[in-house]
């Protein structure tokens, strides 16, 4: 059984976003698929966190410079979550290095944290957004 199967529901229709957003997805579904095999594999599970915290960064990276090159005007408050589950999953990583175990609780954080940042936070920026793509392919398409 999967943990957070694909679905359109997590789809903006940004294609960038979206392919990013299915690998955060299928990060959170292969910690699934370690933890509940029969004898999680340590080193496993660290790589899956480490490639969490990687990509995760990477692509609130893509987003804030989206917002900025485009002049979003929540850009800050959308910051400030990114900088929370950043936060968070650090803790998980840096715990995990400790000793913890932290599998089920990162299921939960990235189940949850997700579902809710796609969509509830990312899809308030979506109008915004979409509208700010196609001014500037209409632009982009003004012979000059």
């Amino acid at each position: 059984m999967t943990l957070m199967p694909w679905s359109a529901e997590l789809e903006l229709g940004l294609v960038e976003i979206d392919t990013q957003h299915r690998v955060l997805v299928d990060l959170a579904n292969a910690m699934h698929d370690e933890i509940r095999d029969v004898g999680p594999h340590s080193a496993a599970i660290g790589q899956i966190l480490e490639s969490l915290v990687d990509y995760t960064h990477n692509h609130f990276i893509m987003e804030e410079v989206l917002f900025r090159k485009y002049q979003y005007s929540h850009e800050e408050a959308h910051e400030a979550e990114h900088g929370v589950f950043t936060g968070r999953i650090m803790d998980l990583l840096t715990r995990f290095e400790d000793g913890d175990t932290v599998g089920p609780e990162a299921l939960e954080l990235l189940k949850n944290w997700l579902t809710h940042h796609i969509c509830v936070v990312d899809r308030a920026y979506l109008p915004f957004m979409k509208a700010a793509l196609a001014s500037e392919a209409a632009a982009d398409a003004v012979p000059g």
